[in-house]
């Protein structure tokens, strides 16, 4: 399977800022006309793509065929590049199924739950107590 990394949302510098912390794995722009394509359909043709991947609100990394540990060190990289909130995903066989856009906005959703998890955690925390707490009585 052939290893690519697919980047929605980002700015031309972080696309190359992207590229350059990433050497050694193909990175492509994945442009706004793809959006109703099937993912697998994308990912046969990301090296023919032409065009910006800027051109959504939120930044997607979609990584295809990558190992664990090459998924570790992605996730790692484009972290430190410090590019604001960024979304990763790999592809599954379901996903690549999916047209793009579905994908997209599954992949908000799920970012918006966790999101919402982990603030909810960080507040029971704060207050040492149960989170669902009933009341007395």
């Amino acid at each position: 399977m052939e290893r690519k990394v697919l980047l929605i949302g980002f700015s031309p510098a972080e696309v190359d800022a992207v590229r350059g912390s990433l050497m050694g794995l193909d990175v492509f722009e994945v442009p706004e006309y793809c959006r109703d394509w099937v993912v697998s359909e994308v990912v046969t043709k990301a090296g023919e793509l032409s065009g910006s991947s800027n051109w959504h609100l939120r930044k997607f990394v979609i990584m295809h065929g990558l190992d664990n540990e090459t998924l570790k060190e992605v996730i790692r990289s484009v972290k430190s590049l410090n590019l604001g909130r960024v979304i990763f995903a790999t592809t599954t066989e379901t996903s690549l199924t999916w047209r793009l856009e579905d994908l997209l906005n599954e992949l908000m959703a799920e970012d918006e739950y966790f999101k919402a998890a982990r603030w909810a955690r960080e507040e029971a925390e704060k207050r040492k107590v149960p989170f669902l707490d009933i009341g007395k009585g």
